[in-house]
């Protein structure tokens, strides 16, 4: 059983900066897409940016040119840098991993940005 365990979330000013870390507890990533989503209250849970097996990879149009999403494959983490922040990106920031057999989800890190 894979476990998906995300740190880095906290309390930043608008304009600040974040980096979020997802590690697993197998070596998954090499055949995994890799992601990061994220549920503000009273909204669904949305993409934030993914990483795909080979390296490509993907953003919401909300976040390109802020957030950065990489991956250290030698230590199973994945990784967010989150760049000038807004109130709007206030949320419960989840790790994923999927492939056509499995999904998993990590619990969840709250990033809160104040104005």
């Amino acid at each position: 059983q894979v476990q998906l365990v995300e740190s880095g979330g906290g309390l930043v000013q608008a304009g600040g900066s974040l980096r979020l870390s997802c590690a697993a507890t197998i070596s998954i990533f090499s055949s995994s897409t890799m992601g990061w989503y994220r549920q503000a209250p009273g909204k669904q849970r949305e993409l934030v940016a993914t990483v795909g097996a080979g390296g490509g990879t993907n953003y919401a149009d909300s976040v390109k040119g802020r957030f950065t999403i990489s991956r250290d494959i030698a230590k199973n983490t994945v990784y967010l840098q989150m760049s000038s922040l807004k109130p709007e990106d206030t949320a419960v920031y989840y790790c994923n991993a999927h492939r056509w057999d499995y999904i998993y989800w990590g619990q969840g890190t709250q990033v809160t940005v104040s104005s």
